[in-house]
Protein backbone atom coordinates (compact mmCIF):
# COMPACT_ATOMS: atom_id res chain seq x y z
CA UNK A 1 0.00 0.00 0.00
CA UNK A 2 1.31 3.45 -0.95
CA UNK A 3 2.32 5.61 1.99
CA UNK A 4 0.40 8.87 2.65
CA UNK A 5 3.16 11.24 1.55
CA UNK A 6 3.60 9.43 -1.77
CA UNK A 7 -0.16 9.55 -2.33
CA UNK A 8 -0.10 13.28 -1.58
CA UNK A 9 2.63 13.75 -4.22
CA UNK A 10 0.06 13.00 -6.92
CA UNK A 11 -0.27 16.81 -6.96
CA UNK A 12 2.12 19.19 -5.26
CA UNK A 13 2.60 22.95 -5.14
CA UNK A 14 6.17 23.89 -5.98
CA UNK A 15 8.56 25.54 -3.54
CA UNK A 16 8.72 29.19 -4.63
CA UNK A 17 11.03 31.75 -3.04
CA UNK A 18 9.21 34.70 -1.42
CA UNK A 19 5.87 33.08 -2.21
CA UNK A 20 5.23 29.75 -0.48
CA UNK A 21 5.64 30.98 3.07
CA UNK A 22 3.50 29.69 5.93
CA UNK A 23 0.65 32.14 5.24
CA UNK A 24 0.50 31.12 1.60
CA UNK A 25 0.48 27.48 2.61
CA UNK A 26 -2.43 27.95 5.03
CA UNK A 27 -4.38 29.53 2.18
CA UNK A 28 -3.53 26.73 -0.23
CA UNK A 29 -4.29 24.05 2.32
CA UNK A 30 -7.76 25.47 2.83
CA UNK A 31 -8.56 24.69 -0.81
CA UNK A 32 -7.00 21.22 -0.90
CA UNK A 33 -6.78 18.77 1.97
CA UNK A 34 -4.76 16.34 -0.12
CA UNK A 35 -2.08 18.14 -2.19
CA UNK A 36 1.52 18.06 -0.99
CA UNK A 37 2.80 21.53 -0.10
CA UNK A 38 6.43 22.68 -0.04
CA UNK A 39 8.22 25.38 1.89
CA UNK A 40 10.36 27.97 0.21
CA UNK A 41 13.91 26.73 -0.21
CA UNK A 42 15.86 27.14 3.04
CA UNK A 43 19.63 26.88 2.88
CA UNK A 44 21.44 24.53 5.21
CA UNK A 45 23.79 27.29 6.49
CA UNK A 46 20.76 29.45 7.34
CA UNK A 47 19.37 26.69 9.55
CA UNK A 48 22.75 26.11 11.17
CA UNK A 49 23.42 29.77 11.93
CA UNK A 50 20.10 31.63 11.65
CA UNK A 51 16.75 31.95 13.38
CA UNK A 52 15.57 28.36 13.25
CA UNK A 53 12.09 29.07 14.54
CA UNK A 54 11.48 31.72 11.89
CA UNK A 55 12.81 29.45 9.16
CA UNK A 56 11.18 26.18 10.20
CA UNK A 57 8.03 26.91 12.18
CA UNK A 58 4.77 25.93 10.57
CA UNK A 59 1.24 25.05 11.57
CA UNK A 60 0.20 21.42 11.78
CA UNK A 61 -2.74 22.35 9.54
CA UNK A 62 -0.29 22.77 6.65
CA UNK A 63 0.49 19.04 6.53
CA UNK A 64 1.33 17.15 4.41
CA UNK A 65 4.26 19.56 4.13
CA UNK A 66 7.77 19.08 2.74
CA UNK A 67 10.82 21.14 3.61
CA UNK A 68 13.11 22.02 0.73
CA UNK A 69 16.78 22.45 1.62
CA UNK A 70 19.53 24.08 -0.40
CA UNK A 71 23.16 23.16 0.00
CA UNK A 72 26.05 21.15 -1.34
CA UNK A 73 28.05 20.28 1.76
CA UNK A 74 27.10 16.83 3.10
CA UNK A 75 28.01 17.71 6.68
CA UNK A 76 25.96 20.91 6.63
CA UNK A 77 22.98 19.18 5.03
CA UNK A 78 23.19 16.35 7.53
CA UNK A 79 23.09 18.77 10.47
CA UNK A 80 20.31 20.87 8.91
CA UNK A 81 18.26 17.73 8.34
CA UNK A 82 18.85 16.59 11.91
CA UNK A 83 17.69 19.96 13.25
CA UNK A 84 14.67 20.07 10.93
CA UNK A 85 13.56 16.63 12.12
CA UNK A 86 12.26 18.25 15.30
CA UNK A 87 9.78 20.32 13.28
CA UNK A 88 7.85 17.33 11.98
CA UNK A 89 7.98 17.76 8.22
CA UNK A 90 6.60 14.92 6.11
CA UNK A 91 9.50 15.00 3.63
CA UNK A 92 12.90 16.64 3.20
CA UNK A 93 13.73 17.69 -0.36
CA UNK A 94 17.12 18.68 -1.79
CA UNK A 95 17.08 21.48 -4.37
CA UNK A 96 19.07 20.62 -7.49
CA UNK A 97 17.21 22.96 -9.81
CA UNK A 98 17.34 26.60 -8.66
CA UNK A 99 19.37 28.73 -11.11
CA UNK A 100 19.80 31.97 -9.14
CA UNK A 101 23.20 33.69 -8.91
CA UNK A 102 23.16 33.36 -5.14
CA UNK A 103 22.64 29.63 -5.42
CA UNK A 104 25.37 29.24 -8.03
CA UNK A 105 27.89 31.12 -5.89
CA UNK A 106 27.20 28.64 -3.11
CA UNK A 107 27.68 25.70 -5.52
CA UNK A 108 24.20 24.32 -5.03
CA UNK A 109 20.86 24.37 -6.80
CA UNK A 110 20.90 23.64 -10.53
CA UNK A 111 24.68 23.51 -10.71
CA UNK A 112 24.46 20.22 -8.79
CA UNK A 113 23.15 18.61 -11.99
CA UNK A 114 26.81 18.59 -13.04
CA UNK A 115 27.89 16.89 -9.78
CA UNK A 116 25.79 13.74 -9.32
CA UNK A 117 28.43 12.14 -7.11
CA UNK A 118 28.33 15.15 -4.77
CA UNK A 119 24.53 14.98 -4.69
CA UNK A 120 24.71 11.28 -3.85
CA UNK A 121 26.98 12.10 -0.91
CA UNK A 122 24.62 14.85 0.22
CA UNK A 123 21.48 12.72 0.17
CA UNK A 124 23.26 9.86 1.91
CA UNK A 125 24.20 12.23 4.72
CA UNK A 126 20.63 13.52 4.91
CA UNK A 127 19.10 10.04 4.88
CA UNK A 128 21.33 8.98 7.75
CA UNK A 129 19.57 11.36 10.16
CA UNK A 130 16.17 11.94 8.57
CA UNK A 131 13.11 10.26 10.08
CA UNK A 132 11.22 10.91 6.83
CA UNK A 133 11.89 10.33 3.15
CA UNK A 134 14.57 12.42 1.42
CA UNK A 135 13.71 13.45 -2.14
CA UNK A 136 15.30 15.49 -4.91
CA UNK A 137 14.04 18.20 -7.28
CA UNK A 138 16.12 18.73 -10.42
CA UNK A 139 16.16 20.10 -13.96
CA UNK A 140 16.63 18.09 -17.15
CA UNK A 141 20.14 19.53 -17.44
CA UNK A 142 22.17 22.73 -17.31
CA UNK A 143 24.07 24.81 -19.85
CA UNK A 144 25.65 22.66 -22.56
CA UNK A 145 24.60 19.32 -21.08
CA UNK A 146 22.60 17.06 -23.38
CA UNK A 147 19.45 16.28 -21.37
CA UNK A 148 19.05 12.96 -23.22
CA UNK A 149 22.19 11.73 -21.48
CA UNK A 150 22.57 14.04 -18.47
CA UNK A 151 19.12 13.40 -17.00
CA UNK A 152 19.20 9.58 -17.06
CA UNK A 153 22.75 9.66 -15.70
CA UNK A 154 21.57 11.89 -12.84
CA UNK A 155 18.58 9.65 -12.13
CA UNK A 156 20.81 6.59 -12.15
CA UNK A 157 23.08 8.22 -9.57
CA UNK A 158 20.09 9.16 -7.41
CA UNK A 159 18.69 5.65 -7.57
CA UNK A 160 22.08 4.33 -6.54
CA UNK A 161 22.04 6.68 -3.57
CA UNK A 162 18.71 5.32 -2.39
CA UNK A 163 16.48 8.11 -3.66
CA UNK A 164 13.08 6.78 -4.70
CA UNK A 165 11.12 9.95 -5.42
CA UNK A 166 12.16 12.91 -7.60
CA UNK A 167 10.51 15.92 -9.21
CA UNK A 168 11.85 16.97 -12.61
CA UNK A 169 11.43 20.51 -13.90
CA UNK A 170 11.18 19.88 -17.63
CA UNK A 171 13.50 22.72 -18.66
CA UNK A 172 17.25 23.13 -18.80
CA UNK A 173 18.75 25.81 -16.59
CA UNK A 174 21.16 28.22 -18.23
CA UNK A 175 23.48 29.32 -15.45
CA UNK A 176 25.18 31.87 -17.68
CA UNK A 177 23.18 34.43 -19.60
CA UNK A 178 19.68 34.00 -18.18
CA UNK A 179 18.16 35.44 -15.02
CA UNK A 180 16.23 33.18 -12.62
CA UNK A 181 12.98 34.53 -14.05
CA UNK A 182 14.12 33.92 -17.61
CA UNK A 183 15.15 30.39 -16.62
CA UNK A 184 11.52 29.74 -15.67
CA UNK A 185 10.26 30.86 -19.08
CA UNK A 186 12.82 30.86 -21.90
CA UNK A 187 14.38 27.37 -22.01
CA UNK A 188 11.92 25.20 -23.93
CA UNK A 189 9.89 22.63 -22.08
CA UNK A 190 10.56 18.98 -22.84
CA UNK A 191 7.69 17.10 -21.24
CA UNK A 192 8.17 14.07 -23.52
CA UNK A 193 11.73 13.57 -22.24
CA UNK A 194 10.48 13.48 -18.65
CA UNK A 195 7.80 11.02 -19.70
CA UNK A 196 10.45 8.78 -21.22
CA UNK A 197 12.31 8.85 -17.93
CA UNK A 198 9.30 7.30 -16.24
CA UNK A 199 9.38 4.48 -18.78
CA UNK A 200 13.14 4.09 -18.32
CA UNK A 201 13.00 4.20 -14.50
CA UNK A 202 9.68 2.52 -13.64
CA UNK A 203 10.85 1.83 -10.08
CA UNK A 204 11.22 5.55 -9.31
CA UNK A 205 8.33 7.80 -8.33
CA UNK A 206 8.70 10.70 -10.75
CA UNK A 207 6.76 13.97 -10.74
CA UNK A 208 6.82 16.44 -13.61
CA UNK A 209 7.04 20.22 -13.17
CA UNK A 210 7.05 23.16 -15.55
CA UNK A 211 4.45 24.94 -17.67
CA UNK A 212 1.44 23.12 -16.24
CA UNK A 213 -1.47 25.52 -15.83
CA UNK A 214 -4.72 23.57 -15.44
CA UNK A 215 -6.16 20.51 -13.75
CA UNK A 216 -6.88 19.02 -17.16
CA UNK A 217 -3.14 19.21 -17.91
CA UNK A 218 -2.44 17.64 -14.53
CA UNK A 219 -4.73 14.74 -15.38
CA UNK A 220 -3.09 14.32 -18.77
CA UNK A 221 0.36 14.08 -17.20
CA UNK A 222 -0.86 11.64 -14.56
CA UNK A 223 -1.58 9.16 -17.32
CA UNK A 224 2.21 8.82 -17.64
CA UNK A 225 3.75 10.28 -14.49
CA UNK A 226 3.37 9.39 -10.83
CA UNK A 227 2.89 13.00 -9.80
CA UNK A 228 2.59 16.56 -11.04
CA UNK A 229 4.05 19.67 -9.42
CA UNK A 230 2.47 23.03 -10.26
CA UNK A 231 4.19 26.31 -9.47
CA UNK A 232 3.20 29.74 -10.76
CA UNK A 233 -0.29 28.70 -11.91
CA UNK A 234 -1.13 27.49 -8.41
CA UNK A 235 0.01 30.83 -7.02
CA UNK A 236 -1.49 33.25 -9.53
CA UNK A 237 -4.72 31.31 -10.19
CA UNK A 238 -5.07 29.16 -7.07
CA UNK A 239 -8.77 28.32 -7.40
CA UNK A 240 -8.29 26.88 -10.89
CA UNK A 241 -5.56 24.50 -9.68
CA UNK A 242 -6.53 23.78 -6.08
CA UNK A 243 -10.27 24.42 -5.91
CA UNK A 244 -11.15 21.00 -7.31
CA UNK A 245 -7.77 19.31 -6.80
CA UNK A 246 -9.02 16.81 -4.24
CA UNK A 247 -11.02 15.08 -6.97
CA UNK A 248 -7.68 13.67 -8.12
CA UNK A 249 -7.95 11.45 -5.02
CA UNK A 250 -11.70 10.88 -5.55
CA UNK A 251 -12.46 13.20 -2.64
CA UNK A 252 -15.00 16.01 -2.61
CA UNK A 253 -13.42 19.50 -2.64
CA UNK A 254 -13.80 21.48 0.60
CA UNK A 255 -15.52 24.40 -1.14
CA UNK A 256 -17.77 24.95 -4.14
CA UNK A 257 -16.81 28.56 -4.83
CA UNK A 258 -13.84 30.88 -4.19
CA UNK A 259 -16.11 33.21 -2.21
CA UNK A 260 -16.46 30.41 0.33
CA UNK A 261 -12.67 30.20 0.51
CA UNK A 262 -12.37 33.95 1.10
CA UNK A 263 -14.94 33.76 3.89
CA UNK A 264 -13.19 30.78 5.47
CA UNK A 265 -9.91 32.71 5.42
CA UNK A 266 -11.39 35.56 7.47
CA UNK A 267 -11.00 33.93 10.93
CA UNK A 268 -7.44 32.88 10.09
CA UNK A 269 -6.65 36.46 9.14
CA UNK A 270 -8.31 37.80 12.28
CA UNK A 271 -6.16 35.46 14.37
CA UNK A 272 -3.07 36.63 12.51
CA UNK A 273 -3.94 40.28 13.12
CA UNK A 274 -4.65 39.61 16.80
CA UNK A 275 -1.09 38.29 17.15
CA UNK A 276 0.36 41.47 15.67
CA UNK A 277 0.55 40.33 12.06
CA UNK A 278 -0.28 42.53 9.09
CA UNK A 279 -3.08 42.01 6.63
CA UNK A 280 -0.90 42.01 3.53
CA UNK A 281 1.13 39.07 4.88
CA UNK A 282 -1.87 36.90 4.05
CA UNK A 283 -3.63 38.81 1.28
CA UNK A 284 -0.59 39.22 -0.97
CA UNK A 285 -0.92 35.49 -1.63
CA UNK A 286 -4.66 35.76 -2.31
CA UNK A 287 -4.76 38.36 -5.07
CA UNK A 288 -5.43 35.76 -7.75
CA UNK A 289 -8.22 33.91 -5.92
CA UNK A 290 -10.92 35.32 -8.22
CA UNK A 291 -8.84 35.28 -11.39
CA UNK A 292 -11.08 35.59 -14.44
CA UNK A 293 -14.23 36.03 -12.35
CA UNK A 294 -16.59 39.00 -11.82
CA UNK A 295 -15.17 41.48 -9.33
CA UNK A 296 -11.64 40.08 -9.55
CA UNK A 297 -10.08 43.38 -10.56
CA UNK A 298 -11.75 45.29 -7.72
CA UNK A 299 -10.78 42.57 -5.22
CA UNK A 300 -7.17 42.76 -6.27
CA UNK A 301 -7.08 46.56 -6.37
CA UNK A 302 -8.68 46.96 -2.93
CA UNK A 303 -6.20 44.56 -1.32
CA UNK A 304 -3.19 45.85 -3.22
CA UNK A 305 -3.89 49.45 -2.24
CA UNK A 306 -5.08 48.97 1.33
CA UNK A 307 -3.69 45.80 2.89
CA UNK A 308 -0.26 47.17 3.74
CA UNK A 309 -1.75 49.69 6.18
CA UNK A 310 -5.30 48.55 6.86
CA UNK A 311 -6.97 45.83 8.88
CA UNK A 312 -9.90 43.48 8.50
CA UNK A 313 -12.09 46.32 7.20
CA UNK A 314 -9.96 46.37 4.04
CA UNK A 315 -10.45 42.62 3.61
CA UNK A 316 -14.19 42.97 4.12
CA UNK A 317 -14.31 45.78 1.56
CA UNK A 318 -12.45 43.63 -0.96
CA UNK A 319 -14.77 40.70 -0.32
CA UNK A 320 -17.77 42.94 -0.83
CA UNK A 321 -16.44 43.71 -4.31
CA UNK A 322 -16.86 40.09 -5.40
CA UNK A 323 -19.98 39.17 -3.42
CA UNK A 324 -21.86 42.19 -4.79
CA UNK A 325 -21.28 41.22 -8.44
CA UNK A 326 -23.90 38.88 -9.98
CA UNK A 327 -22.18 35.70 -11.16
CA UNK A 328 -23.87 36.02 -14.54
CA UNK A 329 -22.44 39.46 -15.29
Amino acid sequence: MTDPITRAARLSVAPMMDWTDRNCRRFHRLMSRRALLYTEMVTAPAILHGDRARLLDHDAAEQPLALQLGGSDPAELREATRIAADWGYAEINLNCGCPSDRVQSGAFGAVLMTMPERVADCVAAMQAVSPVEVTVKCRIGVDDQDPETALPAFLTAMRGAGIRRLTIHARKAWLKGLSPRENREIPPLDHPLVGRMKAQFPDLHLSINGGIASLDQVRDHLRVMDGVMVGRAAYHDPWTILGAADRLWDDAPPFDDPIEVARAMRPLILGHLAQGGRLHQFTRHMLGLFHGRPGARAWKRTLSEGASKGGIEVYDAALAQVTAVPSSS
